[in-house]
């Protein structure tokens, strides 16, 4: 079992992505995003495998929840710096979104 002072050890922020294209060379198909996270936090890369419910196009905008914290993960030649979080859901993975517009950079608490 997981401890609350492990969740603690997680940097969950808000970020709006600013890019997204296809990931040619994924193994499995994926974007490439950017994003940003606010001052604090920066302009940060990931990979992500949600392309079942979204287009590059309709990501653009969107607030998103990531794990900040993590070390980047070289994916076929791409270095992944953040851990966007999602749902498994029949059909794909959907994002987790704030409700409503919120700060970039914004924790989770």
């Amino acid at each position: 079992m997981a401890t609350f002072d492990d969740f603690q050890k997680l940097d969950i922020r808000v970020g709006e992505i600013i890019e997204a294209k296809v990931f040619e060379r994924a193994r499995n198909p994926a974007y490439k995003l950017i994003v940003d996270f606010g001052e604090e936090i920066g302009i940060k890369n990931s990979s992500a495998q949600i392309t079942e419910f979204y287009t590059p196009e309709n990501l653009i905008g969107k607030q998103v929840l990531g794990v900040v914290n993590f070390p980047p993960r070289n994916i076929a030649g791409f270095q992944s710096e953040v851990l966007i979080l999602g749902v498994y859901a029949e059909g794909g993975v959907a994002l987790i979104q704030p409700e409503r517009k919120v700060n970039k950079g914004d924790k989770l608490g």
